[in-house]
Formats: C-alpha cells, structure tokens, sequence
C-alpha cells in the first residue's frame, strides 16, 4: 500500500534549473562555434571527407613522380583521419579548394598540397606539392604540377 503523504515527482520538475542551464549553455555554445566561423571550416572538412576522388587522383599524380618514388615508396590511400587532421578551404562556390592532408609512403611520411579546380565533375589541378620534412636529411619540397602560366 502507498503512503499517501509521498508525492512522486518527476525529475524534470526537480531538476528544472539544471536543465534550463544545460540548454542555455548549449545554444550559447552553438551560437559561438558559428560566429567564429567554424561552421565554414567544418562544412569543408565534411566536403573534404565525401570527395575521395579529389585525393585519390592527386596520389596517383604524385605517384607517378620517381623523386617521390624514391624517398616515399609506394604512397598508401588517404584514410579519413588524415583529411579530418588536414586543411580544406573551398572557395568560388565550391569549384575551387586548397588542402592539406598527411601522406604515408613505405619509406616515410609527407604532406600532400593541393590547389585544384572542379570543372563538370572532375577536378583540374593546378599544383600538387609533396613536402618531405622527416628526416632531416631528405627534407624538400616536390612540385608534382606546376600552376598554370597565364
């Protein structure tokens, strides 16, 4: 049998102000991240991590280069880390992007640089840099395609 003097609350009503306060907190939270532009910045890493092909072609590019050949080996496809730890700026409606995304070869590690530019659905690049930094001694920049004179 229930006692009649015991009333059963829920925790929403006991617990009203923390829950006003969490939601509060959020959407100032929210409101900030968006004012900072990081919803840009996050917009193109999303585009950045569904585009596969824009990489895969610029590996295949830088592939082909036997000073790359020779002081990466054999360059491994890009997981979704690497572009998520990269940067990514896509400007003129998305038909242009500037990144930056880690590279692993057999023989060692690199940053692949790319400027491309998307013409019907494919991407036309402009440059593709590979920069070797580690180790010391092998450290250079390789210029896979050289930007377009005008």
């Amino acid at each position: 049998m229930k006692n009649p003097n015991t009333i059963n609350n829920p925790w929403i009503s006991k617990n009203w102000k923390w829950l006003l306060a969490s939601c509060l907190l959020i959407a100032i939270f929210s409101w900030f991240f968006l004012a900072i532009g990081m919803g840009k910045i996050s917009a193109d890493l999303a585009k950045a991590y569904t585009d596969t092909a824009l990489y895969t072609q610029a590996i295949r590019h830088a592939q082909a280069n036997p000073k790359v050949n020779q002081f990466l080996g054999t360059i491994k496809p890009i997981d979704k880390l690497a572009i998520l730890e990269g940067e990514v700026h896509y400007t003129n409606n998305d038909k242009t992007v500037q990144t930056t995304v880690r590279i692993t070869g057999t023989k060692g590690k690199a940053r692949l640089d790319i400027t491309a530019e998307k013409k019907d659905s494919s991407w036309h690049y402009k440059t593709i840099t590979v920069r070797i930094k580690n180790p010391p001694q092998n450290k250079q920049r390789i210029q896979i395609l050289l930007p377009l004179k005008e």
